[in-house]
């Protein structure tokens, strides 16, 4: 897949997004898109918006002005008389059940086995039978290799083997997108590797995603996009190969040197 995969309607458009929160104003008339089967990352420091982007996207917040849409449909509103309405959190729910999201810190339910965790959503939201959940749940383990682990309870998981349970929880509704943010910043780095392969075989399948992450040489990897944010807007976005290696930004070049320098000193 590349940057220049233009022959549909993109999956994700989000447009002139703007978000504040409290005095701040986090994100800044943001314009983005991702095609179907594109890996887009996104980049950068601390508080440049990254996650806020996000969770607009699944409309776990939602923007103040702007929009996102996901496979034509505006994400947590819709047009009334010319105007746009919020959706009730019902609506929304719905809305969220074909974005998959992981989240930095698993968010697993702590008192139900991986193989619970994997077939509660697809049941409850889905109204799939147990034994139709639970025959995904396990193709879906021993997907991200995990099939030895069905029983076990989240307790008795590593930080790596929990969030891979997380990536199965989120396939299990079998999305058109999948968010992650941050995936392995809660990790420890000798377990963020196994967790990075899943995602690899992930983007190698086609699945359509956009991910934050400090992994630069995992960027490298897999990214069809890269997007630099700064200060809640976009410096600097563009084909991976061209923006990681050839950034013409200067506030990109900088963020790149410490990150890979904070790589080395790992």
């Amino acid at each position: 897949m590349t940057v220049d995969r233009i022959d549909r309607e993109p999956l994700v458009r989000i447009s002139n997004v703007w978000k504040k929160r409290g005095p701040n104003m986090v994100l800044k008339g943001i314009n983005l898109v991702a095609h179907q089967g594109q890996v887009v990352c996104l980049l950068g420091p601390s508080g440049a918006g990254k996650s806020t982007l996000l969770r607009c996207i699944n409309a776990i917040e939602l923007p103040d002005r702007g929009l996102v849409y996901v496979d034509g449909v505006a994400i947590g509103c819709r047009r009334h008389n010319n105007r746009f309405i919020r959706l009730s959190e019902a609506q929304i729910s719905a809305q969220r059940a074909s974005i998959g999201m992981v989240f930095q810190n698993f968010n697993l339910f702590p008192h139900m086995s991986a193989l619970e965790n994997v077939i509660d959503a697809p049941m409850r939201v889905r109204h799939e039978s147990r034994a139709v959940a639970t025959e995904r749940a396990q193709d879906l383990l021993e997907r991200v290799g995990l099939k030895d682990k069905a029983k076990s309870f989240p307790r008795h998981l590593s930080g790596g083997q929990q969030q891979r349970v997380a990536i199965a929880r989120a396939l299990a509704m079998q999305p058109k997108l999948m968010l992650f943010d941050e995936p392995t910043s809660a990790l420890d780095p000798h377990l963020t590797g196994e967790v990075l392969d899943v995602i690899k075989n992930l983007a190698s399948s086609g699945m359509t995603m956009i991910v934050v992450t400090h992994e630069i040489g995992f960027a490298r990897q897999i990214a069809d996009v890269a997007v630099v944010m700064a200060d809640g807007v976009i410096i600097e976005c563009g084909h991976a190969a061209d923006v990681l290696t050839r950034p013409t930004d200067a506030r990109t070049r900088k963020f790149l040197a410490k990150s890979l320098q904070h790589d080395g000193q790992r």
